[in-house]
């Protein structure tokens, strides 16, 4: 994610915070001081807030391990003002791994809940910190953070997806549907719900709003990739490869690529020497390098050589799934012999077809 600071690697997973997290500090501190609060009454406020944080970045862990036990890796964990987002490189398509994961997160807000309650029955006389409750002070603070992480737990299992309780409730619809029918079920659910958190927002926290805003384009997103990955069922990439492509040598220049760039339609190319790809450049990294490099500088520079390279054999969404992660022109191969390419443009417009046929 553009602007975030990132603060170490835990279990091998970047864990960073967005630069819009500043603004949240800034809004606490403002609202200390237009209410009177001290110095010590503003810094026990933000210690507060940044242990809130501290436990939802411990709710991503819980989501990220989780998917870890299946084989499934974590992009990494940012903090946003409106809570956490652990970036998985694939969501469970097995419904009981999928619930596994979803409730992984919930689970560890309690498991604080539980750790937390002894201590505070013991120790603290629960009484005068409930009555006590209008600011943050050293003697309700673990109280407020039992509280909180009791409410985070109970806010993340509300069934509106993509949050977590609404992909617990996809996977359980999952064990009697299809996947893709599940996953229209909870995001119609989802968006209701989304509604109702907009409207909320309104009138009481506007961090609802986002939230809302969040929940219903999430899950629109989501349901048109679950969507559109059920269609490519059945077929391989050998049915929709393009097997006209045009291609660049690692030694022609920048000026040689916008020549071919505007006489075709291809906006993407392999770059190929010996009949060996060697990498990969789009129109952007075109014009990018125009701009930095000038038009005689030599693509070997500024081609991408990451190579993601697919088999023809390959299913259609397992490709479309991987083609998503990287977003780029891949090359295709038959028994070790380059056949074609394949990009995402390509498939998008093959869920076209296949949606209008269905029609």
């Amino acid at each position: 994610m553009k602007y975030a600071l990132q603060l170490g690697k835990f279990f091998g997973i970047k864990v960073q915070i967005h630069w819009s997290f500043l603004i949240l500090l800034s809004w606490i501190v403002i609202s200390n001081v237009r209410s009177g609060s001290g110095t010590v009454q503003t810094l026990w406020s933000i210690l507060f807030v940044l242990t809130i944080f501290l436990c939802v970045t411990l709710h991503e862990f819980g989501h990220a391990l989780a998917a870890k036990r299946f084989g499934i890796k974590t992009k990494d964990i940012t903090l946003l003002p409106i809570g956490g987002l652990a970036r998985l490189e694939s969501i469970p398509e097995k419904p009981r791994e999928e619930l596994i994961v979803a409730i992984a997160g919930p689970l560890v807000n309690i498991a604080i809940v539980l750790l937390l309650y002894p201590l505070i029955h013991f120790t603290t006389d629960i009484t005068s910190t409930i009555s006590s409750l209008t600011s943050i002070t050293s003697q309700n603070f673990l109280f407020n953070l039992m509280f909180i992480n009791l409410w985070l737990a109970i806010f993340n299992l509300i069934p509106a997806f993509p949050m977590d309780g609404g992909r617990v409730l996809r996977a359980l619809l999952a064990f009697r549907l299809e996947r893709h029918k599940a996953t229209a079920i909870a995001a119609r659910i989802g968006q209701m719900l989304a509604v109702g958190f907009i409207f909320l927002g309104f009138f009481s926290n506007p961090f609802l709003v986002l939230i809302g805003l969040f929940i219903f384009l999430g899950a629109q997103g989501e349901t048109e990739y679950t969507q559109a990955k059920s269609m490519l069922k059945g077929y391989t990439v050998n049915d929709v490869i393009m097997k006209q492509y045009q291609t660049l040598s690692p030694n022609d220049t920048i000026k040689e690529a916008v020549a071919l760039l505007l006489n075709g339609q291809s906006k993407s190319f392999l770059v190929i020497d010996n009949e060996q790809v060697l990498g990969t450049l789009n129109r952007d990294e075109i014009i990018k390098a125009l701009s930095s490099e000038g038009e005689n500088s030599s693509i070997n520079h500024v081609m991408n050589k990451e190579i993601v390279a697919l088999k023809a054999e390959t299913p259609l969404e397992d490709a479309w799934q991987i083609i998503q992660q990287h977003k780029m022109l891949m090359p295709v191969y038959s028994y070790n012999q380059l056949i074609g390419t394949l990009d995402t443009e390509n498939i998008l417009e093959f869920i076209m077809i296949k949606n209008a046929e269905s029609k």
